[in-house]
């Protein structure tokens, strides 16, 4: 079954695999295309520029993300290494 000229959420949704809020942040970055308003409820994409969109994004290099720096966390600032002694089963067996 083709797909309309425009697709509303749910469907981007599928078609991407991403989440409602990283698609508004795409959006707000000028880097997913962006939603018009059919009436004042209803928001729908342009079905060819998201299409266009997962092939571009489909033959682009992404480059996998930067693990946080844990000491930067204003809360829970982490527990930092471990040492090899303090795991529970080293010292039952011990």
């Amino acid at each position: 079954m083709p797909l309309p000229p425009q697709i509303r959420r749910p469907i981007v949704l599928g078609l991407t695999g991403l989440g409602a809020t990283t698609i508004y942040e795409l959006e707000k970055k000028d880097q997913f295309p962006r939603h018009w308003m059919l009436t004042p409820r209803c928001a729908v994409w342009d079905t060819e520029a998201v299409l266009g969109w997962l092939a571009e994004r489909k033959s682009a290099q992404v480059l996998p993300a930067q693990h946080p720096d844990q000491a930067l966390r204003k809360s829970r600032p982490g527990r930092g290494k471990r040492k090899p002694a303090d795991t529970w089963n080293q010292l039952v067996v011990a």
